[in-house]
This record gives structure tokens, sequence and C-alpha cells, in this order.
């Protein structure tokens, strides 16, 4: 069980497991769950470690068909800039590998955004902190948990 998991048992909040056999040769983590999964690529959500020009580490949690517009991002947390952060950096701060980096049970709380797209379903995937591993659950609950803002980016 991973932390992600955990974290979500504790909340009482509703949610389902979906696992699946990751192809280690697939670098593309969030459009391999669509595929196998036979998933709807707007209601998957892959989560973004970024570090900002202060230096500071936050999480986004977009589409995995879509990419982070930086210089919208970096408005919204009013820094001149972000970047991907570094592998070594996310995994000491969240806990999890990339490509199985969740929004959830992270080792330290990063501010998180979540693109405003969750919001027209009701129900998302997001990793469960595995590769291979999907949780669904509402925006909304998964928003109340992470303490996260919604916004597009």
């Amino acid at each position: 069980m991973t932390p992600a998991i955990e974290q979500l048992k504790k909340s009482n909040i509703k949610f389902d497991i979906l696992s699946y056999e990751h192809d280690i040769n697939n670098t593309n983590y969030g459009l391999e769950a669509v595929e196998k999964l036979n998933l709807n690529s707007a209601q998957v959500f892959k989560t973004l470690v970024l570090e900002t020009s202060e230096q500071q580490l936050i999480v986004a949690v977009t589409p995995v068909t879509q990419q982070v517009n930086f210089k919208q991002l970096a408005k919204l947390c009013a820094v001149k800039k972000v970047m991907m952060a570094d592998p070594q950096k996310v995994q000491a701060s969240t806990g999890y590998i990339l490509g199985g980096v969740s929004p959830l049970g992270q080792k330290k709380r990063l501010k998180t955004y979540i693109h405003s797209s969750a919001l027209d379903f009701e129900m998302i995937y997001v990793s469960a902190g595995k590769r291979g591993l999907e949780v669904t659950l509402s925006a909304k609950s998964l928003a109340h948990i992470t303490q996260a803002s919604f916004a597009v980016f």
C-alpha cells in the first residue's frame, strides 16, 4: 500500500484503485495508464513537481494530454518563472519516483494547483504513488485533501 492510498483511507473519501502492468520501457506514464486501463484521457491527470525561481517546489496536477504553461503557472505563484524540478529533489520531497508521483501522501506538503478542467468530471484519475497504479476520486476531494487551488495553467 502506498502513502497516497493510506492518506485516502484515513480521510474517509470515496476512491477506487486501478492497476495495470507497467512497461519499463514506457516513459509516458500518464498516457500508458490511459491506454492500458482504457480511460478517457481528459480525466487522467499527471502530477508534476516544479521549482520556482525562488527555489520553492510546487505541484501541478494537469491532464496527461496537456503541457503546463510555465508562464501562466509562474504568474499564479507570483514568481518570475517555474521549471521542472530535478528528479532527486522530487523524490526527496515527495517520497515518490518519477512516473509514480502522486499528489497525495507526499512526505512534505507542497503548494498544489489542479487544472480547472478536472471540475468537468465527476471522477478523475491520478497516480496512486507507484507506476502502474492509479486512484479515481472527485477533483473536489483531491483539492480538499491536498489543500489545492483550481486554476488554468
